[in-house]
């Protein structure tokens, strides 16, 4: 069976209907899941089995059957080593009914087709009793429930529903106890992600000051917790101010409570500064003497021989509400506020704790609606003052007296520039409520609000009436949109400018006047894993699982490229960065599509697991920006990224999927087309 699916075509921005299988969403979270990841994160299962036997042997000297509760079982990993360590019976509940019938599969195929029950159920659907789903309680409770919050996939409500109805009050759990570890910092660099920043620019009338208002200044921004790869954070990039504190534990063998509540510890700072940013991650321990530890510390907090890459669990960067002065030696309160799936933070001096019995913090909430139109990584790009530099010396080249200019990007301060910077009529054309409402803010925070003026319109809806009758003689666009994805989406801009064509002059300037798609060949350190097959999995054969997630690459995914932030993510250069596509934005968009094909050559040994691809934006002769490649920063080819974009990676799932090549590619062929009907770039690669 076929299904319609709307969409709005990010690249093009036309709305489309879409033909897909009845599948579609199924193989698409599947081809996206994390399973791969978890099943190659060694630390995590050898520390799972220990604490299931151990677990496992604890009942059994107590003279009882072991009967196990397994929820979310996934692919049925901790049922079956639970059986293996010698229990009576598990009974292995999974919802999503894919993944309950490949654990079947793969429950069968290793044996334990008598010891394990798969229940394709939620597991607060789950009946106990003679003709239930489950003949009795269990005494042994195995969850992996957890995200890089801890709670944020529904734990607390989970485990607390299991202690009223699914297992035996006393009963073991794996793991035994999870405890949330918090840290005060100052980062420039993670605040700058948050917060706006000053823009200065260098006008032939002095320097001017482009200003937050006041509004988004004191917005407590979004509840969502950052989560990223602190291990790939430069110490130089933050100043620790206190020392590692416990903020709270659940006991998992006990029966939790998913109310909301506030935890609130003492802190003092080990050295003044200002605290901004909470950085947060957790530890389970797998029994209850707390011998099997799985952390997820950062690197400063314990050595790197324990280090384990992963990519399901991270840490967490929370924003405090404001930014706080704070002294070395000084009483600190930290209040760390849950509900069922998320968590916040407070801090206060202990003078202002007058009412200590309530602590209750309000979860934070965007009412400025800046943090709702700009994600993170899109504040520290407009707070990167570099890039902005080129926009200015860009612009100062182009702008005549009597200009008229048209900004086309989503929520961009290019507009104020190009005023300040001496330009005659400024027009900008915002696509949605949010921006124009976030724009209107700006521009009023700085007195702007009748020297540029907001057009809410699609670029195909452009009337000349809201133009004032008048020609525009300079386009200007970042480019930056909310919709995109893949670095290719943001020809966006392309497609607006063509658009927008009769409201131009005939020898308009646009600006950036060009863009470049460009591809490296790379070795991942650790990213490979999550296309990588599993095989086993601490001895038990998961192939199926490792077939599905194929197939369903196969369905779709496996030739489209996926966005990753790349500085998150060690890589090396297996080739030199290549340029294989010019997007000529002084045109319209031409009918024929563009393709190109060619060959890289490797300079470098290694795994070619996959070509990243990112695009370079052509301002004005001369001046350039990338949301790629910085640097290559070494002989051994160490990548810099943009820290601020995503860019497209393309796995070889030829290379992941071997585990050692005889000989090494010299070269990778490659050939790329860009459809300009639909915007989509298709693209294959053979290795030589």
């Amino acid at each position: 069976m076929k299904t319609f699916c709307g969409r709005a075509n990010p690249t093009t921005g036309a709305m489309e209907w879409v033909e897909e299988d009845e599948n579609y969403d199924y193989h698409q979270e599947i081809a996206r899941s994390r399973y791969a990841d978890m099943l190659h994160d060694k630390d995590r299962n050898t520390k799972y089995y220990q604490g299931i036997r151990a677990a496992v042997s604890r009942v059994k000297e107590r003279g009882e059957k072991a009967i196990v509760l397994d929820i979310g079982t996934g692919t049925g990993l901790l049922s079956m080593m639970a059986a293996a360590a010698g229990a009576d019976f598990c009974y292995a509940i999974e919802v999503f009914k894919p993944m309950a019938n490949a654990a079947v599969k793969i429950v069968e195929k290793n044996g334990f087709r008598d010891k394990i029950k798969v229940i394709n159920k939620h597991s607060t659907e789950v009946t106990v009793g003679p003709d239930g789903d489950m003949q009795c309680r269990a005494n042994i409770l195995v969850t992996e429930l957890f995200d890089t919050e801890l709670i944020g996939e529904g734990a607390l409500p989970t485990y607390e529903h299991a202690h009223k109805y699914l297992v035996q009050e006393g009963c073991e759990a794996v793991p035994h106890r999870a405890t949330v570890y918090v840290q005060l910092v100052e980062s420039k660099r993670m605040w700058s992600w948050n917060k706006l920043f000053p823009v200065r620019v260098e006008a032939e009338d002095g320097e001017k000051i482009i200003v937050s208002p006041s509004e988004v200044e004191k917005c407590p921004g979004v509840p969502s917790v950052c989560d990223i790869q602190l291990n790939q954070m430069p110490s130089s990039d933050f100043t620790t101010l206190s020392d590692v504190v416990t903020m709270f534990s659940v006991d998992f063998s006990k029966p939790v409570r998913s109310a909301s509540t506030c935890y609130r510890v003492q802190l003092e700072p080990v050295r003044s500064g200002t605290a901004q940013v909470v950085l947060s991650w957790w530890d389970i321990d797998m029994d209850p003497s707390g011998t099997i530890n799985c952390t997820m510390a950062p690197y400063w907090v314990k050595s790197t021989s324990e280090f384990q890459w992963r990519d399901h669990w991270m840490q967490c960067v929370y924003f405090l509400p404001n930014e706080e002065p704070v002294l070395q030696g000084e009483q600190l309160y930290l209040t760390a506020c849950r509900d069922e799936y998320s968590v916040w933070y407070k801090l206060q001096k202990a003078r202002e704790e007058e009412n200590k019995a309530d602590v209750r913090v309000e979860s934070p909430v965007c009412r400025c609606q800046a943090h709702l139109l700009w994600n993170r990584p899109r504040f520290g790009q407009l707070n990167d003052q570099d890039r902005t530099c080129q926009y200015v010396k860009s612009l100062m080249k182009v702008l005549k007296a009597d200009s008229v200019c048209l900004c086309v990007s989503d929520g961009s301060l290019l507009p104020v520039l190009a005023h300040h910077l001496g330009a005659q009529q400024v027009f900008t054309l915002e696509n949605s409520t949010v921006s124009c409402s976030v724009m209107q803010k700006f521009f009023k925070a700085n007195n702007l609000e009748d020297k540029i003026k907001i057009i809410e319109a699609r670029p195909e809806l452009l009337t000349s009436s809201h133009l004032k009758d008048q020609k525009i003689s300079v386009l200007v666009g970042e480019p930056f949109f909310t919709t995109s994805l893949l670095p290719w989406h943001n020809l966006y801009f392309w497609y607006a400018r063509t658009a927008v064509s009769p409201h131009l002059t005939s020898d308009v300037t646009v600006l950036p006047q060009s863009a470049s798609l460009h591809m490296m060949i790379v070795e991942f350190q650790d990213l490979w894993r999550i296309r990588s097959p599993c095989g086993t999995c601490e001895g038990f054969d998961v192939r199926t699982m490792d077939d599905m997630i194929q197939n369903s690459l196969n369905f779709r995914e496996s030739k489209e490229a996926e966005p990753h932030p790349l500085w998150e993510y060690p890589c090396k250069s297996l080739s030199d960065p290549q340029e294989v596509l010019t997007f000529d934005f002084r045109e319209t968009v031409p009918p024929q599509g563009l393709s190109t094909e060619g060959s890289v050559n490797l300079l470098r040994k290694g795994k070619s697991h996959g070509a990243v691809l990112w695009m370079e934006y052509h301002l004005t002769a001369g001046t350039s920006v990338s949301t790629g490649l910085t640097q290559i920063s070494n002989e051994k080819g160490n990548c810099e990224w943009n820290p601020h974009c995503k860019q497209a990676v393309y796995f070889f799932s030829s290379v992941i999927e071997s585990e050692t090549l005889s000989e090494f590619p010299t070269a990778v062929k490659y050939a790329i087309n860009f459809d300009t009907k639909t915007g989509e770039i298709a693209m294959d690669f053979k290795l030589l």
